[in-house]
């Protein structure tokens, strides 16, 4: 999709909705949901971050999506697909601050170059305790990526009109830190499985994009 076309459609996208768990739902594995259950109580005690659905124009003027790899370490989301963002840190105003930070400190992208269109559904990461907010965010210019070396294995470029095609929708037997293996709903972007709370803010987003074309 041409990124002038997707720009037209940002006031658009402010204004819907957010469908919350309704697409959550669709791309939760099925141990998390019974810890739904439980997650109220845990959320309270939860630590907070912020990361950033990027769209971007690439040097064909056509729409694209970032994501990170992150490296292989000892921990609970070692060599997965997701956004840049972390944690919110004491100096950080707000989530939206820390989610641009990251994103700055991940990939390279200038904050003053960012911009943030909306504020999705919070998603509770039980494993690392983590209650994160996603934001959807813009940059006009074409960036010319930076990764954070100790953190960031890969940066993984998506065509919009790859993720919103439902091809891309899978299901995947995948050992968790709750399971030996369980059978999960992904995508299957570029070749690389998103899956989890990653998946479940994908699942929001493309039912809000679905909605205008």
């Amino acid at each position: 999709m041409n990124f002038d076309k997707f720009l037209q459609s940002l006031p658009k996208i402010k204004n819907i909705p957010l469908p919350a768990e309704t697409s959550h739902f669709k791309m939760m594995p099925p141990f998390r949901q019974e810890l739904l259950k439980k997650q109220e109580e845990a959320v309270k005690r939860a630590k907070h971050a912020g990361v950033l659905a990027l769209f971007y124009p690439d040097e064909f003027e056509e729409t694209k999506l970032v994501f990170i790899l992150r490296k292989t370490y000892k921990g609970v989301h070692s060599a997965q697909v997701g956004f840049p963002g972390g944690k919110l840190e004491k100096h950080d105003k707000s989530l939206e601050e820390a989610a641009l930070r990251e994103t700055n400190e991940e990939i390279g992208v200038s904050i003053n170059h960012m911009e943030i269109v909306k504020k999705l559904t919070r998603v509770y990461i039980p494993p690392s305790n983590f209650y994160v907010q996603p934001f959807v965010g813009i940059t006009k210019n074409t960036p010319q990526f930076i990764k954070q070396e100790d953190e960031v294995e890969d940066i993984i470029e998506v065509n919009l009109d790859h993720f919103l095609d439902d091809q891309v929708l899978i299901t995947k037997s995948l050992t968790t830190s709750y399971s030996i293996e369980v059978e999960v709903p992904a995508f299957k972007l570029n070749g690389h499985v998103v899956w989890g709370a990653t998946a479940m803010m994908l699942s929001e987003i493309k039912d809000i994009l679905k909605q205008l074309w």
